[in-house]
């Protein structure tokens, strides 16, 4: 599939019409919305080209930005984790409304403290999330919520980046769902490594499909 026909526009996500980039291609089997990390937005170069690869598998993605510029002028909004849980709910009740997306299966692609607002969503609402994908994720702030999730999680992690190779262990021993946990050889924090970043997103495109088709099957 080429990227021309994946369709792409603005929108608008929540009470606080918080701003996003929905990317849909043709015939989508799911939908992947992401939770970036602190200091970051839905214009996160790293999500956003994970995002467009994951278009080229038939998935379609919601990026937005978590919080308004005057609430994330407040550091404290940013590791707000139960704040920006609501807020991934907050977006599960949107496309919910959208008519091209109210019937597809959903997954969340956290990287970094927006992983933990992805658990602690998927915690909050299990039926509704189908899987997902944590990026060098601080899953362990999500604490309490992490027995909790029952979506197919699966902790994507470099092999280099030490403390939080180390958390993810420990988080993942604490989680009760299917999980997995693959460390990417050679690889930091951001997976600025060449290949690196693209073994995560293969990774997580075989596991967003895997669950949406189990979804599909019924």
């Amino acid at each position: 599939m080429s990227d021309t026909e994946i369709a792409e526009r603005i929108v608008s996500v929540g009470n606080k019409r918080l701003e996003g980039i929905l990317r849909l291609p043709p015939d989508p089997i799911g939908l992947v919305i992401f939770a970036h990390g602190a200091g970051s937005s839905h214009l996160s170069p790293r999500n956003n080209k994970v995002a467009e690869a994951l278009g080229r598998h038939r998935i379609a993605t919601l990026l937005f930005d978590l919080l308004t510029l005057e609430e994330a002028a407040d550091r404290s909004n940013v590791f707000d984790i139960p704040l920006l849980g609501v807020r991934m709910i907050e977006a599960l009740d949107w496309a919910q409304d959208q008519p091209e997306l109210a019937k597809l299966p959903i997954g969340l692609f956290g990287a970094s403290t927006g992983a933990a607002a992805a658990l602690v969503a998927a915690a909050r609402v299990p039926e509704r999330v189908n899987s997902v994908v944590s990026r060098g994720g601080r899953v362990d702030m999500a604490g309490d919520s992490l027995p909790l999730v029952r979506a197919p999680t699966m902790l994507v992690v470099g092999s280099l980046d030490y403390t939080v190779l180390e958390l993810n262990e420990d988080a993942a021993a604490r989680m009760t769902c299917e999980k997995r946990l693959e460390v990417i050889h050679g690889a930091t924090h951001l997976f600025e490594e060449p290949g690196r970043l693209e073994k995560v997103t293969e990774l997580a495109a075989d596991w967003f499909a895997t669950h949406f088709k189990a979804a599909a099957r019924g």
